[in-house]
């Protein structure tokens, strides 16, 4: 399964793209859709460029939910795990309580899960809240 098109309109939306390098709120270089790998100080893109990491990093990001889900996922379900793993790494995901819900087949408590993940540095933040929020109603409801 892919991230689709739907879903990566999702996550450019969230992620918002900038073609010079910036901290984000916990101080991590990031340029263009989110990227951090490597990004860093006085960095700058194309957006060309920009389209390019932002289609890497989905799949280096799909390829932790091929790994760790061992469970029939909806397109909704999918897309909305693109999203979270994108914006919280893989290594969030395989530690997650999110992820032992759902490969138990519990999907409704997976799908709560998405509202714990509203932290960045200690500190809740709101973009985040309404992140999860959308990711849950993707995951529940699709698209």
């Amino acid at each position: 399964m892919k991230t689709s098109t739907a879903g990566i309109a999702f996550t450019k939306a969230w992620e918002g793209c900038k073609l010079a390098a910036y901290q984000d709120s916990v101080g991590v270089w990031t340029i263009g859709y989110g990227h951090t790998r490597t990004a860093k100080k006085g960095m700058t893109i194309t957006q060309d460029q920009a389209d390019v990491l932002l289609f890497e990093d989905i799949a280096a990001h799909e390829k932790f939910i091929d790994r760790y889900i061992n469970v029939t996922l909806s397109q909704g379900q999918y897309d909305a795990l693109s999203s979270f793993v994108f914006n919280l790494g893989g290594g969030n995901l395989q530690k997650s309580t999110l992820l032992k819900y759902l490969n138990a087949q519990d999907y409704q408590a997976a799908a709560k899960q998405f509202d714990v993940w509203v932290y960045a540095g200690g500190q809740k933040l709101n973009g985040l809240v309404k992140r999860r929020a959308d990711e849950r109603r993707m995951f529940e409801h699709g698209i």
